[in-house]
This record gives C-alpha cells, sequence and structure tokens, in this order.
C-alpha cells in the first residue's frame, strides 16, 4: 500500500487512474521509434488525513528531470510577461536591491531571474537539468546544476553561501517526490526576514474544470492551500498572503516566512481562500468523487470529434508538445492516423516524435503550408495566444479547438 508523501498515512482513495503511459517529455528521434518505450502507471490519490494529492508511485526524479529536459520556458510570451511582472512587483513589495540576494528553485533557462538581475539585484538559480541550465549560463544567470533539498542547502551553507531574501519557486513543488525534505531545504536557506514564494496550479480548479491532462509522471504532487499550509507548517514557515493567477488553468501564489521571526502580518486573503476551499468540500472524499467518470466523458467526446473529423475527410493537426498534451493524448489513444502532426516554437522539440503516441512534431511553419481544418491547442492555458499567433488559419476556413474542460470550436 502506498503512503501519503507528506503525513505517510495509508493512501486508500482514487481520485482518476490514466492507466500506463510514457513519461511525458520523453520525446523520440526517429531512430527511436523501433524500440520499446517504458510506461509507468499514472493513477492520482487523495489522502483523507492531509487531502493532498499525489501519484501513488514514482517515476524516477533523475531521470525524468535529466540531462536532455526538453521544456524552456522562454519560448512562451505569455509566461515572460508573468515573470517580467513577477518581478518588478517583488521588488516595489520587498525592497529588494544590491543588497538582497533571489534564488529561485527550478530556475530553468533563466527565464526569471534575468529580470532581477537587469535591475542590478543578486541572483542564483538553481537547476537540476544540465540542457535548460545552460541556456541560464549563457545569459550569464549564475546557476548551480542540482536538485534542491536539505542536503543541497546544508552544502550550501556550509561553503558560506548566503540565505536568500527571496526565494522564488514557481511550479516546481509537485515536481518533487520527497515534499518533506525539499520544503525543510527552503527552512534553511532563508533569512529569517526573508520570504518565499511559491506558485502551483490550484488543485481546486484542476478538479472543478476536469484539467486531467496536467496529471503526468513529473507531478507527483497536486496542491491547494489547505494541504500547502501544512506541509509548510511542518517545517515551521507560515503562509502569510495568497493570490489567484491567471495561470495554468488557475494557480495559486502563496507567500511565506518564518514563523517566528519574519515581520509580515498575515493578510485576510489566507482565511478567506481555506474557507473557500473548505465550503467547497476539498477536505471531504466527497468532492473527489464524479471526477474520474467526468474524465471518461472529456475523453469521449473528444474521440467522437476527432473520428468524425476524419470520416468526412478533415484534417486535424495539433499546435504545442507540452506535456499535458501527451497525458491526454495517450489517455485517450490518439495517434497520427487522428491528429497527423504536431508544431512547436521551440528547436528542442521539432522533428522529434511525442511519446506513446508517435505523433511527428514539425516548425510552426508548416500549418501555413499544410492549410489544415483544425488545430487542436494542446497547451490549452495558452489558447487566447496561440489563436492570436495562428490568427490567419481563419483565411482558409480552419478553425481552433479546445479540449479543456471540453471540446470548444472556435
Amino acid at each position: 500500500m502506498s503512503l501519503c508523501r507528506f503525513c505517510r498515512a495509508p493512501l486508500n482513495h482514487s481520485v482518476v487512474n490514466l492507466g500506463a503511459t510514457a513519461i511525458a517529455n520523453d520525446l523520440l528521434s526517429s531512430e527511436q521509434l523501433t524500440r520499446m518505450e517504458p510506461t509507468y502507471p499514472l493513477h492520482a490519490m487523495v489522502c483523507e488525513k492531509c487531502w493532498l494529492v499525489q501519484l501513488d508511485t514514482d517515476a524516477a526524479a533523475g531521470h525524468i528531470f535529466g540531462q536532455d529536459y526538453v521544456y524552456f520556458s522562454s519560448f512562451s510570451a505569455s509566461w515572460l510577461r508573468h515573470a517580467e511582472e513577477y518581478a518588478a512587483q517583488m521588488r516595489t513589495r520587498f525592497h529588494l536591491g544590491p543588497q538582497s540576494l533571489v534564488m529561485e528553485i527550478a530556475s530553468n533557462d533563466g527565464y526569471l531571474l534575468q529580470y532581477f538581475q537587469h535591475a542590478g539585484i543578486p541572483v542564483l538559480g538553481i537547476e537540476p537539468s544540465g540542457s535548460v541550465a545552460a541556456a541560464a549560463k549563457e545569459k550569464n544567470i549564475p546557476t548551480q546544476i542540482e536538485f534542491f533539498n536539505r542536503a543541497f542547502a546544508e552544502k550550501y551553507l556550509a561553503s558560506g553561501g548566503p540565505q536568500a531574501d527571496l526565494i522564488t519557486a514557481n511550479n516546481v513543488m509537485a515536481h518533487v517526490p520527497d515534499v518533506n525534505d525539499f520544503v525543510a531545504g527552503f527552512a534553511s536557506v532563508l533569512k529569517p526576514t526573508g520570504v518565499l514564494t511559491i506558485e502551483f496550479p490550484h488543485l481546486l480548479n484542476l478538479i472543478r474544470e476536469c484539467q486531467f491532462d496536467t496529471i503526468y509522471h513529473e507531478h507527483y504532487s497536486y496542491y491547494a492551500l489547505v494541504s500547502a499550509q501544512r506541509l509548510l507548517a511542518a517545517h515551521g514557515l507560515t503562509i502569510f498572503d495568497v493570490e489567484e493567477l491567471p495561470t495554468h488553468g488557475g494557480s495559486l501564489r502563496i507567500y511565506a516566512m518564518h514563523r517566528d521571526t519574519s515581520p509580515h502580518p498575515i493578510a485576510p486573503r489566507v482565511d478567506a481562500m481555506l474557507e473557500r476551499e473548505r465550503a467547497t468540500g476539498m477536505e471531504t472524499l466527497e468532492f473527489y468523487q464524479g471526477f474520474a467518470a467526468r474524465v471518461i466523458e472529456i475523453k469521449c467526446a473528444l474521440l467522437e470529434f476527432l473520428i468524425d473529423a476524419r470520416r468526412q475527410d478533415k484534417k486535424v493537426v495539433g499546435y504545442g508538445a507540452p506535456a499535458k498534451g501527451n497525458t491526454l493524448l495517450n489517455y485517450c489513444g490518439i495517434g497520427p492516423e487522428l491528429l497527423a502532426y504536431t508544431v512547436d516554437r521551440s528547436p528542442h522539440k521539432q522533428n522529434k516524435f511525442l511519446p506513446g503516441s508517435r505523433i511527428p512534431i514539425r516548425v510552426p511553419e508548416y500549418i501555413n503550408a499544410d492549410k489544415p481544418d483544425y488545430v487542436l491547442i494542446l497547451p490549452w492555458n495558452l489558447a487566447t495566444e496561440i489563436s492570436c499567433q495562428l490568427a490567419h488559419i481563419y483565411d482558409w476556413g480552419g478553425k481552433f479547438v479546445v479540449p479543456i474542460p471540453g471540446i470548444k470550436i472556435f
């Protein structure tokens, strides 16, 4: 029996079982198409003691976040705007300057730290993947290629590394198998008066909007404020503010401080969000019941659309090669016979094939020459940005399709 990653209680209650799939970001080269792909169970469960939703098995983090990790944050214009706005807000709110240190955990290609650095604020990125860390170093952003945890924090401090005035961790909490080891590292490297901000997709939206494709092997855990508060409190950290964000289908940004040494008052919206989550039933099993059935309905609707399009000799192609798209395609059993290809702006993904489905990834310009009837937007959270970039498909009568939380054609 699996145990909860945080409180170690037995996991007895399924949220959704998506079967066994390939690792979502394990893109294939043409030479690899003749080889067998390993698959791993993808089963989300909820702990009825602390209400953390989580996968009941681990795919190896060292493999998933290895040297050839293919997700580069800087290829999303909207995400860069989000990062620039965040940096400006934090500089003003917490009076950051040349005397400060901003540390980002899972700093990727330097997409965020560059904005602090441009303002003359010292920065340090901690990033386990060599491929994206190399891109950060090309921007002259100091980056250590390490997994962040308690052991890293102890080694860093022992070597004379300074504690951080601001630690930022965007969309990384979900990626950590050992959540206690990870948060203990925060508590060590954060200054007594420092601030920790963490962003994560809000579990409330995942369940309500049936965003099941955000469940994949990189995401070991799925958070609400109630579960995040318990986790941080166990390591001496108090959440003093929370914001709702539109990113990733609806996210939370939480602000945390050391329980006994930080001066920040607790904002009223912390209790307001906790009350909202509890009133919604997020600490009851009933809240999670029925989710799996709604996932099946989305699967059936998408397959009906794609099969009907094929029978009418309509071509459907994809836009994007995100991890969430691979959960969707593999769970639904969609291959090149229904989705001819997808395109992606990242050269690190182009001319490869999606894991499991083996759908080819082409350059975005391919759509202009091919003139498909429908473009299925796999990163549906960026639908507005992508539909603006590709608005010219309307010139030949093309339409966009968004699959989550249900089929939308426009």
